[in-house]
């Protein structure tokens, strides 16, 4: 069938593209340019470069398949950057990679795919997809290498999405796709991992906001949990919750951020023991079955990328909200992060903490 192939440019996409070509599929790539880099291609990272661009058209040659670049610019702007810019400004911790992985790019590719007359859109993405058939509904699995696994970045996905998805390297592990690779003699097989956020280079997230924000962001005070003021700080939109470096504070013992007030420019720091909680709030749930749990589950939860979920307990709530309480305590819930609920290798749902 035809299928449209997200093409990053990096080894895991293009890996997805060869070996659904190799299974037979009229497979098209496309590359998506997110930013206009002739105004200043240095402020960008090793994701979605223009040389990415140029490795994604390589390997489309390579393999023998079309290759075009769609322009989301827009898009990008409106749903990653400016939401990242506004988290940080009222003191959350924003995950850009959930926003552009499945809201930005996954949807609007199924958009495109559609417009190509193409059943199904392929991406380089670790994770799994099955057809249940006693439920007729769409499962979402953990990769087999669960070191790549990036599932947590996937829970947004909705059953017409998952019927559309094809993710070919999650039964891979990452030593296979690069051998894989090299066996095509394709020329990313060695080409690194990105990892930082591609319009965050530099890795100063804050300066970005600041430069981005488009007016003076407020300093904050820094106080304790009594209230008591100990100094001053850049402002919320600079820290992060269980952040130590970077307070200017001098005490007699390691202090941490528990909490970010944006509305009264406050931060609130104490010991790391009150960084522990065992419940959290979220909100924007999506259940992948479609259906929210009339009951409480039993789930683990995953707070964070590299998280190790824990196990949970998830009442879903009015509104696309879900209370969860943790067996144990966890460390540092930070609100803008994803709570991402599993059954065993299951993606049962997500939502984002508030």
């Amino acid at each position: 069938m035809r299928v449209v192939v997200a093409m990053s440019g990096g080894v895991d996409s293009s890996v997805a593209a060869s070996l659904l070509a190799q299974a037979g599929h009229e497979v098209i790539g496309l590359s998506m340019q997110l930013y206009d880099q002739r105004e200043s291609p240095e402020a960008f990272g090793s994701c979605c470069s223009l040389d990415d661009l140029y490795d994604a058209r390589r390997v489309a040659a390579a393999i023998g398949i079309p290759h075009y670049i769609v322009n989301f610019e827009e898009r990008f702007q409106a749903s990653v950057v400016r939401n990242f810019v506004a988290e940080y400004a009222a003191g959350r911790t924003p995950i850009p990679c959930v926003h552009c992985n499945a809201d930005l790019k996954f949807a609007t590719l199924v958009e495109r795919a559609s417009a190509l007359d193409a059943a199904a859109v392929g991406t380089g993405h670790y994770a799994r997809v099955v057809f249940d058939e006693p439920t007729a509904r769409y499962r979402l699995l953990r990769s087999v290498d669960r070191e790549k696994d990036q599932t947590y970045f996937l829970f947004s996905l909705t059953q017409p999405q998952l019927a559309r998805a094809m993710f070919p390297v999650g039964h891979l592990t990452k030593h296979e796709v690069r051998a894989h690779a090299h066996a095509r003699g394709l020329a990313v097989a060695d080409k690194p991992d990105s990892h930082e956020i591609c319009f965050v280079p530099d890795g100063d997230a804050a300066g970005f906001v600041e430069r981005a924000a488009g007016e003076a962001l407020p300093e904050a005070e820094v106080v304790d949990t009594s209230g008591r003021v100990l100094g001053s700080h850049r402002g919320v939109h600079s820290l992060t919750v269980g952040q130590r470096k970077g307070l200017g504070l001098s005490a007699g013992r390691p202090l941490y951020v528990l909490r970010l007030d944006a509305a009264e420019s406050r931060v609130v720091v104490g010991p790391r023991e009150e960084l522990e909680r065992r419940e959290l709030t979220a909100s924007g749930v999506n259940w992948i079955s479609g259906e929210s749990p009339e009951n409480p589950v039993r789930v683990t939860v995953r707070i964070r990328h590299r998280h190790i979920d824990s196990p949970a307990t998830v009442t879903a709530d009015t509104g696309r909200r879900a209370h969860v309480t943790f067996d144990r305590p966890q460390m540092a819930i930070t609100p803008g992060q994803a709570a991402v609920f599993y059954d065993g290798e299951e993606v049962v749902g997500g939502g984002w903490i508030e």
